[in-house]
């Protein structure tokens, strides 16, 4: 779409804007050091600094002014930087004709005086309206302790405030400082739920349940070149993992009172909240799920025999030669043809298996793939003896098991996979009794019994996540 005149105009502002800081300045420091006839500095010389000074704050003002016009910024705050800066101009002309008629008298010395303070006070306001009204005393306020949002640690994230304790403080580290209370691009503040309910100049920001129709989201997922995409390509981006947080919370209704433990989870998601329970700001889940050490391409070959089962064999990440497998739409499958995964088991990471007919022996070929850090086996076949195959498979963090047969036993013999954050463990043979023991088995692990199911490819960067009913 193209700038119309007004836009394009107000958008050279940010270029115009410190060309007369800078010339009218030197015109003045000319004005000073001339008063001593030693610097012979020619009055026709300031007389084109000023005039240069001049033009180019009428060029500002006026392309200032078409900015103005975006409604993107505090109505007072523009208001009164716009006044200022048509005073800057109004005082550099009278200054300008001082000079052209060499009249250095009292009325001359008030003009300059009065155009450096106007100056300074144009441009602080300037600064307040791109920065934030704290701009100038952030850094001192901020001495000693960084410009960093802290998240408070978290002890138990299933009883933790869904919006106080994770969202707050994802969007205060990533969205106040332009939607806060020092600034309102688009008229927009985000730092209460009062706020974030009412919406900016375009209306809501927020659709409960919508995600695909809430700007909030929608901002965030635009690409990085994209004028209107949020946080500006200037600051950092949302990681993924924050990015899934904050669709998740909108499609679970966007509620500001609810704990964690109230909204369903997808693994995926479990997994990112956990990695709050230390206090750990970075939301570290998503990177534990990809291995940080490179790994070699897999065989073309190899993946087209998955594939002509019907497997969906992609990679994790762009650029990422780790794979994921989703045996969701495979054909003519049984136990005997995961040993196809076997060529790939360095490279795969995500494997889903779920409602389909694997049982305990093909457990012996998973087990062999000790890449994997996600792993569905929901709805199959599976029982206690099976299990035994997976104890090896340390860098698991996700397994779900809901729909089998395993019981407590079975379970158990996986309390050596320490890095496994989520468990789920939903319509299984496990009973309430045995819930004590399961958790001293796995003190650091996540055991969810459910309740609800959702449907989950980890590989898709966000996805749409509503419960299904239990029948």
């Amino acid at each position: 779409m193209f700038l119309s005149i007004q836009e394009f105009v107000g958008h050279l502002h940010p270029v115009l804007v410190h060309l007369p800081i800078g010339i009218l300045l030197v015109g003045l420091l000319l004005q000073l050091l001339s008063r001593n006839p030693a610097n012979n500095i020619s009055p026709s010389v300031i007389r084109i600094v000023l005039l240069c000074g001049l033009v180019s704050a009428i060029l500002s003002s006026v392309s200032g002014y078409m900015l103005s016009l975006s409604g993107d910024y505090e109505e007072d705050l523009v208001d009164l930087h716009m006044w200022m800066g048509f005073a800057v101009v109004l005082v550099a002309f009278f200054l300008y004709v001082k000079i052209i008629r060499q009249q250095r008298d009292r009325l001359y010395s008030v003009l300059s005086v009065g155009l450096l303070l106007l100056i300074t006070i144009t441009g602080h306001l300037g600064g307040s309206l791109t920065h934030g009204a704290d701009y100038l005393t952030a850094p001192l306020e901020n001495a000693g302790t960084g410009n960093l949002v802290t998240r408070k640690p978290i002890p138990d994230i299933k009883e933790a405030k869904i919006y106080a304790d994770v969202v707050q403080p994802l969007i205060q580290a990533n969205c106040v400082g332009c939607h806060g209370p020092n600034r309102q691009k688009g008229k927009l503040r985000l730092d209460d739920s009062v706020w974030i309910c009412r919406g900016g100049k375009d209306g809501l920001v927020l659709h409960p349940f919508k995600p695909e129709e809430s700007e909030l989201i929608k901002r965030i997922l635009l690409p990085s070149d994209d004028e209107h995409r949020m946080p500006p390509k200037e600051k950092h981006p949302l990681k993924e993992s924050e990015i899934a947080i904050l669709r998740w919370w909108v499609a679970q209704g966007s509620d500001f009172s609810r704990k964690v433990k109230e909204l369903p989870q997808p693994p995926r998601i479990a997994s990112y909240l956990l990695a709050l329970q230390d206090g750990n700001s970075a939301m570290a889940g998503s990177a534990a799920l990809v291995p940080d050490s490179p790994v070699a391409a897999a065989s073309e070959k190899d993946i087209e025999l998955l594939r002509a089962k019907k497997v969906e064999i992609i990679p994790v990440s762009q650029g990422s030669h780790y794979l994921s497998a989703n045996f969701i739409n495979a054909v003519h499958f049984t136990d005997r043809d995961l040993e196809l995964l076997l060529p790939l088991k360095k490279q795969l990471v995500w494997l889903k298996l779920g409602g389909q007919p694997v049982g305990d022996s093909g457990l012996v070929y998973i087990g062999q793939c000790q890449a994997l850090t996600v792993l569905h086996l929901n709805n199959t076949r599976i029982n206690d003896s099976g299990l035994l195959n997976l104890k090896n498979l340390y860098r698991l963090r996700i397994l779900n098991l809901v729909g089998t047969s395993v019981t407590a036993k079975g379970v158990s013999s996986l309390s050596g996979l320490r890095n496994l954050q989520s468990f789920y463990l939903y319509k299984t043979g496990t009973t309430p009794g045995d819930w004590g023991s399961l958790q001293k088995s796995f003190p650091k692990t996540l055991l969810d019994s459910g309740g609800y199911s959702m449907p989950f490819n980890p590989w898709d960067t966000v996805n749409e996540l509503k419960p299904k009913p239990v029948k």
